[in-house]
Order: structure tokens, then sequence, then C-alpha cells
């Protein structure tokens, strides 16, 4: 993980406080947390819904401490429990959060983008409107009309046009978001940057490799379970179960001979000696419990309930 070694600032001017990133799935909300924080904390992937858990990320500034909550997509249509407690989380984080970013797609407002809207106005948090994805458009006027658009009926504190992936108006946004917080100390030192453990962010890589690579097979019945994490200092032992809900698709993670399931511990386990900063042994297994992302129990068994 990315190293800082300075402590937060003791000016009498510093500013802390809590930043919640929501908008409907897929609009870039993980990739502008990785861009604004400057590492890799969240994975990210071409289907909505890659994001399953509240991320906290800290970005701790001269003039203030930022404690980003990354969330899931907001979706209407949450039939199976899985897709509540999703729903549950991004809420949970606007009822936390001292200011909301809300991130849209710049290349249009639909109407999960206003059951967002609904949530953040209902809970009466400054809000912060955030056009992602700019690079996109080549006619700018577009942006100014939908920025016309939006807060024609809807008060935002400030409106924000952005891309997470060029970089292109990180600076103002960030700068933005430290003026809306509320005057306080630091809450964490400033070489910590999630409460998320390291046997958290494994398997959140071995998921991201799972979704990479069976995007249109298998986008949203796989889970994963951390069953052995040991640490020697030197090397991080992990054996590790990827869950699925079919025999059908055991078979689609494993592969021909193996083949499939041999390339995502590959390139999950090189993924995680980049963020650990270290040599990582990894097992994988592939076991099937049946509907298990509308099954409660096991929900709470594989970490759905933050």
């Amino acid at each position: 993980m990315p190293d800082k070694t300075s402590e937060p600032s003791r000016r009498a001017d510093f500013r802390c406080g809590t930043v919640a990133l929501v908008g409907r799935p897929n609009t870039g909300k993980s990739t502008l947390l990785n861009a604004l924080l400057g590492w890799r904390l969240s994975i990210v992937g071409p289907k909505p819904q890659t994001t399953r858990h509240r991320i906290l990320g800290v970005l701790t500034r001269d003039d203030g401490q930022i404690l980003f909550l990354d969330t899931p997509g907001l979706h209407r249509g949450a039939v199976k429990a899985i897709n509540r407690q999703l729903n549950r989380a991004a809420r949970g984080a606007i009822d936390e959060a001292d200011v909301a970013v809300h991130v849209v797609d710049a290349l249009r407002w639909t109407a999960e983008d206003e059951a967002v809207w609904d949530a953040l106005h209902g809970s009466g948090k400054a809000a912060l409107l955030v056009l992602n994805k700019i690079d996109k458009i080549k006619e700018k006027t577009k942006l100014l009309q939908l920025v016309k658009e939006i807060t024609s009926t809807r008060k935002y504190a400030n409106v924000y046009m952005i891309s997470a992936t060029s970089g292109d108006g990180l600076a103002a946004l960030l700068d933005g978001i430290v003026e809306q917080l509320p005057i306080a100390p630091a809450a964490y030192a400033a070489d910590e940057l999630t409460d998320r453990s390291e046997r958290f962010l494994a398997a959140e890589l071995i998921r991201e490799q799972i979704m990479l690579r069976l995007e249109q097979e298998l986008p949203y019945a796989a889970t994963v379970e951390i069953e052995t994490f040991q640490d020697t200092g030197r090397i991080t032992q992990i054996e590790a179960a990827i869950w699925v809900e079919r025999a059908g698709q055991k078979a689609i993670v494993v592969g021909a001979g193996g083949s499939q399931l041999k390339a995502i511990g590959t390139a999950a386990r090189l993924a995680m000696q980049r963020v650990f900063d270290r040599r990582v042994h990894l097992k994988l297994w592939v076991k099937v419990r049946e509907n298990w992302s509308d099954d409660e129990a096991a929900l709470r068994r594989f970490g759905y309930d933050d």
C-alpha cells in the first residue's frame, strides 16, 4: 500500500468529515475514489454492481482529512436479498456522511439517478453534483445543457465536471469537498489509508479477476470467502473459496483442465503482491451454494452485512 509518513495538520481551521460517493450503478464511483486517493483501493469492472461493500478510503491533506465512502450503486428492482443489501449499504453511507457526492454519467440522467437524488434530498445532507466521464463528450455545450436540466429543480451545493480516468477536474473537486467539511481534527493518522483489512482486500482482488474474466458468463453469481490468511512477514499464505450458485457455474470458473481458475489465481496473486508489497502464495477452490445471493444467512457469512 502507499506510504504516507507525515501527521495530519493541527492547524485551527483543519477540516475532517465523511463523504459518501453515491450514484446509480456504473457511473464510475470506484474509479473516482481510486483517482482521488492516488492508489487502487476499490476494484473496478465493466459490469454494474462491481462494488458490493461500503469501503472507506482516507485522504489526508494539509487543510483537511476526507473519509471517503465508496458505495454500491443505488438501483431499482432490488428483488434478490443481495440487491436489497447493496441498497441498504448505499443508503446507510448517506445517513453516516457529512457530505454526499452524487456521481452521474455525463452522457445521461436516468430514473435511477432521480432515485438517488430523492434519497439525498430526503437525507437533508449537503450534496455535490459530479458529472463524470466528460472526456466522452465532444460537444461541451451538451454538458452545460444537462447541468441546467438537472439543477433547474434540484438544489446541489455545487457542480463539478470531471473525468476520473484522465484526472480532469479532480483538484477542484477535492478543494470543493474540503470546503464542505466541518472543522474538526483528523480521525486517522496520515499513514492510514483504509479501515479494511488485507484479508478483505484479498477477497476483493480475487472477485475482481472473476468479474473481468467472466463478465458475460458469470457477472453476479460469484463471491469469495477467505478461509486462511497467514502472514509471516516475508510471504502471505492465502486459501480462498470462490462460491457460485450452480454446478454449471463451477465448471465455467474452473475452465478446461483448470485453466480458468489458474488464470484467475495468477492475476489475483500478482495484484495482491503489488498492493501488499510482499510475496503471496494463493490457493483457490470453487464451491457451490445454491442461490447464495438470495439467502440472508449466506450473505451474512460472506460479509454482506456492512
